[in-house]
């Protein structure tokens, strides 16, 4: 007889969790939308300056060291005019990407 009460007690617990798990509501899910700002690359289409002929390129082997020196001065100014045209081109890209 004790058995059989043990049981069904037994029984009556586990029936009672699960009827009280069934009364309780499921937490509620908020929607919200979010703006996510990703960037995207952008290929960027500049115009490549071409590399000028530098005067240290045609000097003769055995040039004097004065005229080594003036080559040298004039490729000098020459790096200088090829690199602010390479730095314009490049600013121009990122400044195209950095509008979008």
């Amino acid at each position: 007889m004790i058995p059989r009460l043990v049981f069904y007690a037994c029984c009556l617990f586990v029936l009672s969790m699960v009827l009280s798990g069934c009364a309780t509501r499921p937490p509620e899910t908020i929607l919200e939308t979010v703006e996510v700002r990703v960037p995207v690359p952008v290929p960027c289409i500049a115009v490549v300056p071409t590399k000028p002929a530098f005067a240290v390129d045609h000097l003769p082997l055995g040039a004097g060291i004065d005229v080594q020196m003036r080559a040298l001065r004039a490729e000098r100014q020459q790096r200088i005019g090829y690199e602010r045209e390479l730095e314009t081109s490049l600013k121009n890209c990122t400044a195209r990407q950095n509008v979008d």
